[in-house]
């Protein structure tokens, strides 16, 4: 695992990328979030992951960091507005290994440097509430159903001010 874990690499995702992050979302939500959706709310997510849509959401701005070990890509993060987590994904096969924390960490800092962002939001998949929990981030809210029926639980990180942030 630690040659695995120094061949880890990341970068901003282009719109070439799009087909690639659309098959690595599609196959990890089918397996973690669809489970606990109703049928035709897991549909509509599942369209909305398809390579058309976020080759779109990369044109209008949306950042996606991609985290790839060797060629193979293994995560994805999507930030919106600089505040907002739209997407945390690891690969099930490469999942307890860190590299969901590293994702994390390289997305929030890029929100930072080019935002001054010190709270970020998302709505957490029942399944990633620990795992978003374990990143720092607190619920505010019970889980409930989003404007597009999705099922989550609203959750926020609130960086402290300062250097030792």
């Amino acid at each position: 695992m630690s040659g695995e874990a120094d061949s880890l690499r990341m970068r901003l995702g282009r719109p070439e990328d799009a087909r690639a992050i659309g098959l690595l979302v599609r196959r990890v939500a089918r397996r973690w979030v669809l489970p606990d959706q109703p049928r035709r709310v897991g549909l509509a997510m599942m369209a909305r992951f398809g390579a058309k849509g976020f080759r779109e959401r990369i044109l209008a701005g949306q950042r996606f960091h991609l985290a790839f070990l060797g060629a193979r890509l293994v995560g994805v993060a999507g930030m919106r507005d600089d505040s907002h987590l739209v997407q945390l994904f690891v690969s099930t096969r490469y999942q307890g290994r860190g590299i969901a924390g590293k994702l994390w960490r390289r997305t929030m800092d890029d929100a930072i440097r080019r935002a001054g962002t010190r709270r970020f939001t998302l709505n957490a998949s029942r399944c990633a509430v620990p795992v978003y929990l374990r990143l720092g981030f607190v619920p505010t809210g019970p889980e409930g159903r989003s404007p597009k029926g999705v099922v989550s639980t609203p959750m926020a990180l609130t960086l402290r001010r300062g250097p030792a942030a």
